[in-house]
């Protein structure tokens, strides 16, 4: 990557040659550690001193990353982006922040987010590899081109490298579970004209169980009552959605199943069923993986003008996790929600469901995923005339991967516990069957779950290839203040994409599942330059343009983006910026190319609820089961944003430094799908809640009027008045801002006792709103009732002893509050400590131990989260304290 302007570091970076600083904001080399914006950097030795063991771990903590994401006990994550983690700079969602590694683009995560848009995986970086992260948030479109709307966080890997360093780590918690072990091995070689370096890491983490954590490990931690009762591993119910009890001695016969915890419960108002506490917790918190990554570059010195060089990397990962037991109820077709039968053998309607236990299934059954990738990016880099460098390179990367989910056959689980279907109640018409119901309260053989059992299996891959010249040149002719810069680029390059699922998962064969299939491409060509300009003594004023075009579907997209920025030190320690750009991304490919599929979620019923009088957590129709409809919208324009940035950073010592910058980010025709359950709270704000009554919204508001044609109701039947449907295809939605503060403060005190070095982070949202439709009343995302939730604050600081050989660290990270699952009120805010006491036994032995979440701290209560794990699983966990062992040895080459 080429030289940019550096910003604001909330920890040290690493040492970068004199003439120049490498990090990324702009294409110019320049001396100057600041620009016009604001870039945060961590280097290795930080991200070691503050314990981050996973690159996961280390975005979690930075004050810029404040949106939700799926967490690895996610069911969105279990089902449709297994092993997957993504990051999220201002909450505007991870397919708005590009992610480079070496200033290079990698292939997208080849499923989709939520079943959506493409995103960046970040768990398979090997964080032992990394030289430094930075991250710059604000619009970069004009650098960088499409995707660089919230920011940009590009990996440095480690390149400079002489002798063997091997590195290995083991860690473990407290509580169990959850052990892994890392081994990490480095070396660096050159002759006079050719030089090698790079690093492998193999990792063993082992598979945390949700069933190990007291929090967690069963119905009666829900602080809900209404949730604080058994599963309902055996079920039948009547029209009436009553529970019919199960046969005399049926659950007592049944006991020894989920491990010896199936009883006879009862559900107020609803009814007796067969059920058990404890297999809720038949999940994994954190997934099992074994894996090896490896990343290195070698160059070649053609002549002292011209250098050939490759950078390469390879990882390949192995992941178990599991989410919930398989499961069976009876249904029409996987896009009906209304799914009773007639039952000869009763005389009634009735709906049958069960989950299956691990004496049926001959233990947990755990999804298993292998992921691939790799890139390769040779070129030719040199200098011409005086002053002028120039690149020449190409870049291809492939992430594939094998994901095998364990999937119940529908039709022959039906043929199992229902018989064959004998034709259509007149009376009804439902489908008649003649059940006997002491088939489904009967425990399966393990012959008979495999009759009616398989594994689907998906092999999608993604890949990207880019073809980028540059020119440079940081001396162009003298101005007043110095010299003038210039960089000039041109690229051309593709990317695709194809799921690749198994066929029979786009039909009716699995149970409650009919998945889409996607698969497409775009081309892409760009042309851009910035300049440099010092105009007088402490002015410098910068520019960037660039011109980008996609083609997709016999479609042609272009858009022109620029930015501008300036800088002005009145004295050298002081420095007042300010930054403008404006930004857009190209749709999805999975937005355009998606085919037709559907999904059962569930919902809140609101408007029923309100129009029986029912409040949510006692609503009969709350955690409606539906259908989600949803395909690829080919017709979608391109996302547009502006940002805007300004701050001051004060420098009067080299031990002391802070910084103060302003943020403020537009989104305008983003594209997103809808989502399910905000469409419901928009339909109940459409009616009147009581007759005669006046409605929250107009009802002939563009949003209203959208939400009545998208939710599809039962018209007649058992379910009359209840959703049928939700259409959730993705649209280009109005406008969303936000805006916002950064702090950032770094100073270090030496002392007769040693160094004392402190490192404060703060980030606070003013304004986070969100609007669908021009018109639509606007949302305040960081309301507790708008179901966003998103931190209004997020801080992080460090406090680093060092004297001689000994080092230690305590780090913080504060999260603010939240909104409760109830969206009446936010809980409060959350602290995670982890401390770090280093020691180098010699120049060539370093020995660490890293204590994570120092005081055990489990997840913020909330008296109100009445859905599993009880907790909100996107930003907290219950992993609870570990602890992790790390040794590092190097041969030859400088100390460590």
């Amino acid at each position: 990557m080429a030289a940019p302007a550096y910003g604001q570091a909330n920890e040290a970076p690493a040492a970068a040659a004199p003439d120049e600083i490498i990090v990324t904001g702009s294409r110019i080399p320049t001396i100057r550690d600041e620009g016009p914006s604001a870039v945060t950097v961590i280097d290795s030795n930080a991200i070691r001193a503050n314990g981050y063991t996973t690159v996961p771990e280390l975005l979690a903590s930075m004050t810029q990353n404040s949106g939700e994401t799926m967490s690895p006990q996610s069911g969105n994550s279990a089902d449709f982006t297994p092993g997957a983690q993504q990051v999220d700079l201002r909450g505007l969602g991870p397919n708005h922040t590009l992610v480079l590694v070496n200033g290079r683009r990698i292939a997208d995560f080849p499923l989709p987010y939520v079943g959506r848009s493409n995103f960046t995986d970040i768990s398979n970086i090997p964080v032992s590899l990394i030289d430094r992260v930075e991250i710059l948030s604000g619009a970069a479109s004009a650098i960088y081109g499409s995707d660089a709307i919230a920011g940009v966080i590009n990996f440095k890997m480690k390149e400079k490298l002489d002798g063997v360093t091997l590195d290995y780590r083991y860690g473990r918690t407290q509580h169990g579970g959850g052990a892994s072990h890392r081994i990490t091995a480095t070396a660096g070689w050159s002759t006079d004209r050719f030089t090698i370096a790079g690093g492998i890491e193999y990792i063993d983490q082992r598979p945390l169980w949700a069933y190990s954590r007291s929090i967690q490990d069963g119905t009666d931690d829900s602080p809900v009552a209404s949730t604080a009762i058994p599963r309902r591993t055996f079920l039948r119910i009547d029209e009436n959605v009553d529970y019919i009890d199960p046969p005399v001695g049926a659950c007592d016969a049944l006991a020894g199943l989920n491990y010896g915890s199936i009883i006879t419960a009862f559900r107020p108002r609803y009814g007796n069923y067969c059920g058990s506490k404890t297999s809720i917790g038949y999940g994994t918190i954190v997934s099992g993986r074994k894996g090896f990554n490896s990343f290195g570059t070698m160059s070649y010195e053609l002549s002292d003008n011209a250098k050939l060089f490759a950078d390469f990397q390879l990882g390949i990962s192995k992941l178990r996790l599991m989410y919930d037991v398989t499961s069976w109820a009876f249904e029409q077709t996987s896009s009906s929600s209304d799914n009773y039968f007639f039952n000869a053998f009763t005389g009634q309607l009735e709906d049958w469901s069960r989950q299956f236990t691990p004496e049926e299934t001959g233990g947990l059954q755990m999804q298993h995923t292998k992921q691939t990738t790799y890139s390769i990016t040779p070129g030719i880099r040199g200098d011409f005339g005086k002053s002028w460098n120039y690149e020449l390179s190409f870049n291809y990367s492939r992430y594939s991967s094998t994901v095998r989910w364990p999937q119940i056959v529908g039709k022959k689980a039906q043929d199992l516990f229902l018989g064959p279907r004998l034709g259509i109640d007149a009376g009804t018409g439902y489908p008649i069957y003649d059940a006997d119901p002491t088939r489904l309260y009967t425990a399966l053989t393990r012959a008979e779950y495999d009759s009616i059992f398989a594994y689907t299996t998906y092999r999608p891959y993604s890949w990207t290839n880019n073809l980028q010249a540059t020119l440079t040149n940081g001396e162009l002719f003298q101005l007043p203040g110095g010299a003038l810069g210039v960089a000039l680029v041109a690229e051309y390059g593709k990317q695709g994409y194809n799921l690749r699922p198994d066929p029979l998962a786009l039909t009716d064969y699995y149970y409650s599942w009919q998945d889409s299939d996607g698969v497409g491409k775009r081309s892409h060509a760009a042309v851009g330059g910035e300049v440099r300009a010092p105009v007088i003594d402490g002015v410098t004023l910068t520019g960037a343009a660039r011109y980008d075009r996609f083609g997709f579907a016999g479609r042609n997209v272009g858009k022109f983006t620029y930015n501008g920025g300036i800088e002005v030190r009145p004295v050298e320690s002081l420095l007042f910026r300010a930054a403008y750009g404006t930004a857009f991304r190209a749709p999805d490919l999975h937005y355009l190319f998606t085919g037709p599929g559907n999904v059962e979620t569930s919902v809140n019923d609101y408007r029923l609820c309100q129009e029986n009088n029912q409040a949510i957590d006692e609503c009969d129709y709350a955690d409606t089961g539906v259908v989600a409809s949803r395909s690829g919208n080919r017709d979608l324009k391109p996302e547009t944003g502006r940002t805007l940035t300004a701050g001051m950073v004060f420098s009067p010592t080299p031990r002391l430094h802070l910084s103060v910058d302003y943020f403020r980010v537009t989104l305008t025709n983003q594209v997103d799908d809808l989502d399910a359950e905000r469409l419901m709270r928009i339909e109940a704000d459409c009616v009147p809640a009581t007759p005669g009554g006046a409605a929250t919204l107009d009802p002939n508001s563009p949003s209203c009027q959208d939400a009545f044609a998208r939710i599809k109701r039962f018209s007649g039947g058992a379910l009359d008045g209840q959703v049928a449907s939700i259409l959730i295809n993705p649209v280009n939605i109005a406008r969303e801002k936000t805006s916002g503060i950064d702090v950032a403060l770094r100073g270090t005190l030496p002392t007769g006792i040693g160094d004392f070095t402190l490192s404060i982070g703060h980030s606070h949202v003013f304004k986070h709103s969100f609007q669908q439709y021009p018109g639509d009343p606007v949302i305040n995302k960081l309301a507790y009732d708008s179901s966003y939730y998103i931190p209004r604050d997020k801080s992080n600081a460090s406090l680093t002893w060092s004297q001689d050989a000994v080092k230690f660290t305590l780090s913080g990270t504060r999260l603010g509050k939240l909104p409760n699952y109830d969206e009446d009120a936010y809980i409060k805010a959350s602290y995670l400590f982890n401390a770090t006491l280093q020691y180098d036994f010699t120049d060539y032995l370093r020995g660490s131990l890293t204590v994570r979440n120092l005081l055990d701290k489990m997840p913020v209560k909330d008296p109100t989260w009445s859905s599993y794990p009880y907790y909100n699983a996107s930003w907290y966990d219950s992993v609870g304290r570990s602890m992790f062992l790390q040794l590092t040895y190097k041969l030859g080459g400088a100390a460590l």
